[in-house]
């Protein structure tokens, strides 16, 4: 199942974000190497972050959340998960090389 995390940044998101990112990178990494990570990345609007995961379960993906460099040191003041359902691009819908 795929659920989406939205870590929304505190007020002093921005500096501690350049302080704790090789944390919470490496732990994104960890992750992606049991491919549980489908995308992540900042919002370009500065309020925080989005991660796409594939998990079996909601208290997985709360405890990696909970337990993120962001989360635990203050970049995301509030963070919050949905459960999501990816209707396109299907599988055998990708994109072409190149494109």
């Amino acid at each position: 199942m795929k659920f989406v995390i939205l870590g929304k940044d505190g007020p002093e998101g921005a500096q501690k974000r350049q302080i704790y990112r090789d944390a919470h990178l490496k732990r994104l990494e960890a992750w992606a190497q049991q491919g549980k990570i489908i995308l992540a990345g900042p919002l370009t609007d500065k309020m925080g972050s989005l991660i796409v995961v594939e998990s079996e379960s909601l208290e997985e993906v709360q405890a990696f959340a909970k337990n993120d460099p962001y989360t635990l040191f203050g970049v995301f003041q509030e963070v919050t998960i949905h459960p999501f359902l990816q209707v396109f691009p299907t599988a055998n819908h990708s994109p072409k090389p190149g494109k």
